[in-house]
């Protein structure tokens, strides 16, 4: 959200311990992979702490579902990553 109020389920953040806004945006950028990173640690060990909203646990079996139905329309891992840097390069 831009305009400086915090989404209703999330409560307002506390003072950050450093002022994360001065460091350059690769840092930043670095900062934000590391906490994404140990937080999706941690839910791998407590999925508890991450807990899925209806809609997204609807959402998650549709596509399993889907996936079932369909293994015939799956794309393998390797082919996405060639056509992903094909694409960038």
């Amino acid at each position: 959200m831009r305009s400086g109020r915090t989404a209703p389920y999330l409560p307002a953040m506390s003072e950050p311990a450093f002022d994360f806004r001065r460091l350059p945006i690769p840092e930043r950028l670095r900062l934000v992979e590391d906490i994404w990173d140990s937080i999706a640690q941690e839910a791998n060990v407590r999925p508890e702490v991450l807990p899925l909203s209806d809609a997204q646990r609807a959402e998650l079996e549709r596509r399993a579902a889907e996936a079932k139905a369909h293994p015939e329309d799956a794309i393998p891992w390797e082919e996405v990553q060639t056509r992903l840097f094909k694409r960038g390069a």
